[in-house]
């Protein structure tokens, strides 16, 4: 049992006359007061962001006002606690301050000397936890930063959802296509959240046969099928008190779906072939790459269970969406690589940066990285650069030379990038280019290009 946090002050003293009368100066004043004849079992009951301070006598049988002292800096040192001694116990006083005592109150005390102390420590209290939810905060906003990196609009935002949700009990339902990075952001829910300290179960059901998904899912009792011999704990039952993560939940089959909307309704979980209800304290995170509401309409995925998951759903925008970001990933990935392997870090060209940037990244950050690799250790950096729709891709070449070599080169670079996209005309091909289409026959031709090697194919270059 924990003590409420709207209680102010905890007072602890054996004597029943004293602990009634200074409960009556404190209630008086307006404070939440706990009266207490003993402090055993107190340092269990008040957790670490309990807003309030403790008033304790120093002479009490079982566990004394030092003792007491200890066992509640021992959890967290920042708590007040403010002792009361009679005239003989001043030398004990005097250590229990050396020891941490935020103050000591010597009997006889006027009431507002208890009152101006009790108030005093109440500010601390408050100033210390405002502090520490401050440095909380920070500290979650860097480490979201460190694994979701980028400062385009979306991800500011992302993150911005991530940390909001973080701290709640709601599931949340993750959309993004393939290599966007689904699990990163559940682990960072999970991190993040009150559950951090509880497990962290990834399930891929995409990648689970479907003669063992219920059993891999909801657990087994021994005999509840051939094969069955032992009990097996499912990967629900196995992450109670943490995170279940559920990737690629639209490949789940209608009849497990059923299951799932039972179990996130009910929060328990049978095994097959038992017949014991288990409750479970766990959070579900869905991912998928699928509009599930495209799904249900088309009776692929249940109404009831998109309904249910699509509570507090969190988008992750798609690389090309955010091109801007792709340098910092890259970057970021590549000097990781460097460092995992040995290397000395490499550094981007121009023309190799914009490519970068011209890129439409189909595979998104798996594929962004798996470039950054490349490049790390010195490989030739070939981008698959086709889109959705097929278009060509573009080599990203090391760039050496002089400036103006390095300039003609990046020109190239530029032009070809541009080649690689639909166009239906020269014309068209120009104006993306922003140059007169004179000036972009004389350098389709100076650097050996033409509208022929376009994803269209040779089109009229007299539009």
């Amino acid at each position: 049992m924990t003590i409420d946090n709207r209680i102010e002050v905890v007072l602890i003293d054996d004597d029943p006359h004293l602990r009634q009368a200074l409960s009556q100066t404190l209630d008086l004043a307006g404070l939440k007061i706990l009266p207490l004849a003993e402090a055993k079992g107190v340092a269990e009951q008040l957790s670490r962001d309990w807003p309030g301070v403790v008033v304790s006598d120093i002479r009490m049988p079982g566990i004394d006002g030092l003792q007491l002292l200890g066992e509640l800096h021992a959890q967290d040192p920042e708590l007040p606690v403010l002792l009361i001694t009679g005239h003989g116990d001043v030398p004990l006083a005097v250590q229990a301050m050396r020891a941490g005592a935020y103050d000591f109150l010597e009997k006889p005390f006027p009431s507002d000397h208890l009152l101006d102390s009790v108030r005093r420590a109440l500010a601390l209290r408050r100033l210390v936890l405002d502090n520490r939810s401050l440095r909380l905060a920070l500290s979650d906003r860097h480490e979201l930063s460190a694994r979701l990196i980028g400062q385009s609009a979306q991800m500011l935002r992302l993150r911005e959802q991530i940390g909001a949700l973080a701290a709640t009990r709601a599931d949340v339902l993750i959309l993004g296509e393939t290599g966007a990075g689904k699990e990163v952001v559940a682990r960072a829910l999970h991190d993040l959240s009150g559950r951090r300290n509880g497990p962290f179960v990834a399930i891929n059901a995409g990648a689970l046969a479907e003669s063992v998904v219920e059993s891999e899912l909801f657990g087994h009792e021994p005999g509840a099928f051939t094969g069955a011999q032992k009990r097996r704990i499912g990967k629900f039952e196995f992450a109670n008190g943490g995170t279940l993560f559920l990737d690629e939940i639209e490949s789940m089959s209608l009849d497990v779906q059923v299951k799932l909307l039972r179990l996130l309704q009910e929060r328990m979980v049978e095994r097959l072939g038992g017949n014991q209800q288990i409750p479970l304290d766990i959070r579900i995170i869905a991912a998928t790459k699928e509009d599930l509401r495209q799904a249900a309409d088309q009776g692929r995925f249940r109404a009831d269970l998109y309904y249910r998951l699509n509570v507090a759903p969190l988008r992750i925008p798609p690389l090309r969406e955010r091109g801007e970001d792709a340098l910092m990933l890259f970057q970021h990935f590549a000097d990781e690589a460097s460092a995992r392997h040995g290397l000395p870090p490499h550094h981007l060209q121009p023309a190799q940066r914009a490519l970068l940037l011209r890129h439409t990244w189909p595979g998104n950050v798996r594929e962004l990285q798996n470039a950054a690799e490349r490049f790390a250790l010195g490989l030739e950096l070939a981008l698959d650069n086709s889109a959705p729709d097929g278009s060509p891709g573009a080599l990203v070449e090391v760039v050496t030379g002089g400036l103006s070599e390095q300039v003609e080169n990046f020109e190239k670079t530029l032009i070809a990038a541009e080649l690689a996209r639909p166009h239906s005309s020269v014309r068209s091909l120009a104006e993306a280019l922003g140059i007169p289409r004179k000036t972009l026959h004389d350098k389709l031709r100076k650097h050996g290009l033409n509208f022929g090697d376009s994803s269209q194919g040779p089109a009229d270059e007299s539009d």
